[in-house]
């Protein structure tokens, strides 16, 4: 099971910074969670919130005005990639204005082997799956009424390969009868202890936490 620390491993420094996606490595998780958002002057920038906590819309500022805001420098998807590049990613297109952007400079990388392109915004992966050959993520926040319906996605077709599920709204049961439809699980909201041990035994593919440390700690000890 892959430890992807979700918006890197923030416990002593903000989200979504350089910092943060270095203390991901020191820590020895396997990969990081990122956030893409488009700034006003058209740059992906890697931010959670649409917006700031003055109310501010993280759309209408500009990357200086927004690091300016809340204190730090917000990286940008480029520099990121560029400082990190020998690492495992889940790239999450929070909007569709930031898909296009993503896109090309995705289209430059010698290699996507290692990128997972995800979103609440299914219908922006199409292009990504189709022009770039990445593995795309579908994000599912809710329990099908189905449980056979995301079977009925697109999923095995054209890289989209992989579901990441709330955490809330998944068991062991549901991962065994979607077992034979060759699907990769990720999981994402999992918060104490108990839920990483849990989560553990699912047998699902990665985990996206707040806390890699738990998940680290156990297979030290193992």
């Amino acid at each position: 099971m892959l430890i992807l620390a979700h918006r890197g491993y923030h416990a002593s420094v903000p989200e979504n910074t350089l910092e943060a996606f270095a203390q991901t490595l020191d820590l020895g998780a396997d990969g990081i969670e990122t956030d893409i958002r488009l700034s006003a002057d058209g740059l992906p920038i890697l931010f959670h919130d649409r917006s700031t906590s003055d109310g501010r819309s993280v759309a209408g500022l500009s990357r200086a005005q927004l690091s300016e805001r809340v204190g730090y420098a917000v990286p940008t998807l480029e520099e990121a990639l560029e400082e990190f590049d020998d690492v495992t990613w889940d790239l999450e297109i929070k909007t569709v204005a930031a898909a296009a952007p993503v896109l090309s400079i995705l289209s430059r990388r010698p290699s996507v082997e290692r990128l997972l392109v995800t979103s609440f915004w299914h219908p922006v992966l199409e292009r990504f799956a189709r022009e770039l050959g990445v593995d795309c993520g579908l994000v599912i926040a809710h329990r099908p009424l189905d449980q056979n319906l995301p079977l009925s996605l697109p999923l095995g077709q054209d890289n989209f390969k992989t579901l990441v599920w709330d955490f809330e709204t998944l068991d062991p049961l549901l991962i065994q009868r979607l077992a034979a439809a060759d699907v990769r699980h990720y999981v994402y909201g999992v918060q104490t202890l108990a839920e990483h041990k849990a989560l553990a035994a699912y047998g699902v593919d990665g985990v996206i936490t707040d806390h890699p440390e738990f998940l680290i700690q156990r297979q030290g000890e193992g």
